[in-house]
């Protein structure tokens, strides 16, 4: 109990690094009474940020305390339906009357058994999980994030363009994975929903990876229509703006072949072909180094032909679907490898010079998303990024990196020079 009441005052100390960032923008214009303008984001002195600086000395401590004085995620990420259900009860209960988030990430054969494999044995064991996981938030107000790469990364899936997705694990049968998948989806939106303060945002992805119609058309036979909306750019680093333009797209797309032309995702506008009336249909792939607008000139950025074509599609018709946004690690947008250095540079993986991005918040300036979240713990390592090489050492940065979740003080480091807008403390 000492040792609790003593993270609170060092959180309280280092607020005021927090408090003096300007966030920009206005209010978001929320679909639920969970994020509404004035929420308070719960601060966890339990986090596993505040656990990792007990550990630590110096900067590096400095580092994870500052980090662990602003709102981020709790990860869950297995335990039995008791476990969780406990946990879970813990966490909502100390949040008193902040909004703590949650990460639930335990859906069977989770991340295809890479560099976070795990989850659920089985269908069962999943809707017993979560089920607890429900019953551990019960009245209280909570955002739920559902399975990151839930939707991203499903067994033996096949795209809406007949692509076979990479996944393919022996030991799932090809004729039941995806069911399965979308099967335990949908039981957990319905059961988190039956709480009355839940929010809850399914797996979006995010702009460099699929088209906006191919995450559309996942969301929808995930359920998404019955739950708050969708998540984007967990764990990833694209630019704030390109992530909001991605999902207002996706929202689009959800609305045309729901509202006007049912089942037509060929209709839908995407990032990797940018025509529409307002370029005369010459369309070009968008790219994620860069940030997107309508008035970019170099036109892998530039998004006016696909907006102009949702206007011309929709008519009347107005997205309604809402999304939340990672913003965690994304001050500097995403990485570029050094051209030819690596067969596969893994630009998603502990990438160097990154920095943190908007602290949460709901003033997100936007109508659909409803707020800018630390859903990734920064400063907490992606994996051993071998990037191509057989390892154990990361080329790009010389030494070996900690496995996935594992504190990286180096990383946490990098984020806090680098943020974007500029970290600042206010002197007490």
């Amino acid at each position: 109990m000492a040792a609790h009441r003593r993270s609170s005052r060092i959180l309280a100390a280092l607020a005021a690094c927090v408090l003096v960032v300007g966030l920009g923008g206005t209010s978001a214009w929320a679909a639920n009474d969970v994020l509404h303008p004035g929420v308070r984001f719960y601060v966890d002195p339990a986090s596993s940020t505040a656990q990792a600086a007990r550990s630590l000395h110096g900067q590096a401590k400095r580092d994870a305390r500052l980090l662990a004085s602003i709102p981020s995620a709790t990860w869950f990420t297995g335990g039995t339906p008791a476990q969780v259900k406990k946990d879970v009860r813990s966490l909502v209960t100390r949040a008193g009357r902040q909004v703590p988030v949650l990460v639930a990430y335990d859906v069977p054969f989770r991340d295809c058994a890479l560099y976070s494999a795990g989850g659920a044995a089985d269908v069962a064991a999943y809707k017993a999980w979560i089920d607890a996981f429900a019953a551990g938030i019960g009245s209280r107000k909570a955002v739920v994030v559902l399975e990151p790469d839930g939707l991203g990364v499903i067994p033996w899936y096949t795209t809406l363009d007949g692509v076979a997705e990479s996944c393919r694990p022996a030991s799932l049968d090809p004729a039941t994975a995806v069911a399965q998948r979308f099967e335990v989806l949908n039981y957990a939106v319905d059961a988190l929903k039956a709480r009355p303060g839940t929010v809850v945002y399914l797996d979006g992805t995010g702009p460099s990876w699929l088209p906006a119609s191919e995450s559309a058309d996942r969301l929808i036979k995930a359920g998404v229509q019955r739950a708050d909306g969708f998540f984007l750019n967990v764990s990833n680093y694209e630019h704030t703006q390109n992530d909001v333009q991605y999902g207002t797209w996706i929202s689009s797309c959800i609305a045309y072949v729901t509202q006007v032309s049912p089942g037509d995702f060929a209709g839908c506008g995407h990032q990797y072909w940018s025509g529409g009336p307002a370029n005369d249909w010459t369309g070009v792939s968008l790219r994620n180094t860069g940030v997107w607008s309508d008035t970019a000139t170099d036109p892998t950025l530039n998004t006016a032909g696909i907006n102009s074509r949702y206007d011309l599609v929709l008519g009347g018709v107005r997205p309604s679907t809402h999304f939340v946004v990672d913003t965690s690690r994304n001050g500097q947008g995403a990485w570029t490898a050094p051209a030819g250095r690596y067969t596969d540079a893994e630009t998603w993986c502990n990438p160097p010079g990154r920095g943190l991005g908007v602290r949460p918040t709901t003033r997100t300036g936007s109508e659909l998303a409803d707020a800018y979240l630390w859903i990734k713990v920064p400063g907490e390592s992606d994996g051993e990024c071998f990037r191509g090489t057989g390892g154990p050492i990361d080329p790009e940065r010389g030494s070996a990196d900690p496995a996935a979740g594992h504190w990286f003080a180096a990383q946490a480091r990098e984020l806090i020079s680098l943020a974007d807008p500029v970290l600042r403390c206010r002197r007490q």
